[in-house]
């Protein structure tokens, strides 16, 4: 049987060891988290996506360096465009990816077929599986995980030409990247200096951050037109399954829901969710409860 081949990264030659070694700091975060997985173990089905399984023809990337490619994106909050554009001008992320410092990231349009063979067998592998890979390995060697989870999400701008998407659904034909949808930017709805509510068309993220490490710990990924608080419980849900210590959640006031707060006191779990001022400020007994929240000193941190 044939071995596998790829495109030849230059990471080990003069321009890149020699380099890396004087640029990026041994505890730099990209250093960390290369040396810290077993990348292969994440890759190996992958490479049934490949015709003759990278064996013959012509050689593709390694699925390794697209993998970390698209983990980038997803830590950063990058569309495909922009993580091209930055790996090719940060040295750690060219270092974590394994490229030459004078050698050239993938180009979007490869990271968005990689993307969408991961979306059309994501069975296979998640980065959410990735993530908890990682949150574990942390674990296990004595990284330090405080109790304060941070509760937030960011949108991501799909890779579309939404004008060609118009025109694909006149025609009756379905949607380049389907689970995309138009969405707000912000908590509430956003309006510009000229009064006009902007949107966008793509994702949202919504993740769980360790306020000690700020390591991602959970994540999920809906599309744009969801509202965040929908997502708190299940990203809290993934941390305690994980057996990460948490014993308060923050988040801003997009997130404060009756539901949530009666939630975490169910867990045991302090709630420092940002409440919303018609909480504080009714002129009934109700509002008490809500003060006591805010005058708890976890809500102040």
């Amino acid at each position: 049987m044939a071995s596998e081949r790829f495109i030849e990264t230059g990471k080990g030659t003069f321009y890149g060891e020699y380099i890396y070694d004087q640029v990026v700091p041994k505890d730099h975060f990209f250093r960390k988290l290369n040396e810290m997985l077993d990348w292969r173990k994440h890759t190996q089905k992958m490479m049934r996506w490949y015709k003759g399984r990278a064996e013959y023809g012509r050689p593709p990337f390694n699925p390794v360096v697209l993998l970390k490619m698209l983990l980038v994106a997803y830590l950063y909050n990058l569309s495909e465009r922009q993580v091209e554009e930055y790996v090719n001008y940060t040295l750690p992320a060219k270092y974590f990816l394994g490229l030459g410092v004078d050698q050239f990231a993938p180009d979007h349009s490869t990271l968005t077929k990689f993307r969408q063979r991961m979306i059309e067998r994501k069975r296979e592998l998640k980065l959410e599986n990735l993530l908890a890979d990682i949150v574990q390995t942390a674990l296990e060697k004595g990284i330090r995980f405080d109790s304060i989870q941070v509760v937030d999400s960011t949108h991501s701008i799909a890779d579309v030409n939404t004008s060609k998407e118009d025109t694909r659904r006149k025609r009756g034909k379905g949607p380049i990247d389907p689970d995309a949808h138009w969405g707000t930017k912000g908590k509430k709805t956003f309006k510009g200096k000229q009064g006009k509510v902007k949107y966008f068309y793509g994702f949202k993220l919504h993740a769980s951050l360790n306020a000690e490490n700020h390591l991602i710990t959970s994540v999920l990924v809906s599309p744009g037109n969801r509202h965040d608080g929908q997502f708190l419980q299940g990203l809290i849900k993934r941390d305690l399954a994980q057996g990460l210590p948490v014993g308060i959640v923050s988040a801003d006031r997009g997130y404060d829901d009756s539901a949530h707060h009666f939630w975490l006191k169910q867990k045991g779990i302090q709630s420092a969710i940002c409440l919303n001022t018609y909480r504080t400020h009714k002129k009934d007994a109700n509002k008490e409860v809500w003060l006591d929240l805010k005058a708890n000193p976890a809500y102040q941190q």
